[in-house]
């Protein structure tokens, strides 16, 4: 049940059907990305560009959660190989096959609809949707990296570092990457450092 009292449905999409609810999702990333510790000051415009790479792969994969007609959570992910340059360079600087990797991408829901069990079934529908193809052998998604000093972390905050490592993540030492996005506060971009978790499948 969701928090109105109303039944939650799952959907699934592939491909270019994420085109058709490209506007929700962006809605949903703007949203949720406002939050610490990614503090996204996001616009339509770039999430239009973004999807893009997600609508042309063939092999891309949206799971979704609606409350209605609303999209409440969401979580993507995608052939490393079908990915943009920045995300694949850090892997390819390892020596890694991008052909054998799935990247996950974001995982979002709004804060009303956490704790029901969604964050380990976005997780389960990823790894299925990737290990559905032959030659695939691991999984993957990177997370920001902030001080543990920044100022506009909660007083309360809890990375999910144990929650990752449950599902049987581990963290890449070896392998950071920076991408830009501008924070809430700020007037341009600047780059952040995203350390890399992986799993064999």
């Amino acid at each position: 049940m969701g928090i109105t009292g109303g039944e939650l449905i799952c959907r699934s999409f592939r491909g270019a059907e994420i085109g058709r609810v490209a506007d929700a999702l962006a809605a949903l990333r703007i949203a949720v990305f406002r939050d610490y510790p990614y503090l996204y000051d996001g616009s339509p415009e770039y999430e239009k560009e973004y999807l893009q790479t997600y609508i042309k792969s063939e092999r891309s994969f949206l799971f979704s959660v609606y409350e209605g007609e609303k999209m409440v959570g969401a979580t993507t992910c995608i052939p490393l190989a079908e990915e943009t340059a920045d995300v694949q360079e850090p892997f390819l600087r390892k020596g890694r096959d991008i052909h054998r990797i799935f990247y996950f991408g974001e995982s979002i829901l709004l804060r009303e609809y956490r704790g029901l069990g969604l964050g380990n079934r976005f997780f389960e529908e990823r790894e299925a949707h990737a290990a559905s193809f032959p030659g695939t052998d691991a999984v993957c998604f990177c997370a920001v990296k902030r001080p543990a000093d920044h100022p506009l972390r909660p007083e309360h905050y809890q990375p999910l570092d144990l929650f990752w490592g449950k599902r049987g993540y581990a963290k890449a030492a070896d392998m950071v990457s920076y991408f830009e996005w501008k924070d809430l506060g700020e007037d341009t971009s600047s780059a952040k450092p995203m350390e890399y978790w992986f799993k064999k499948i």
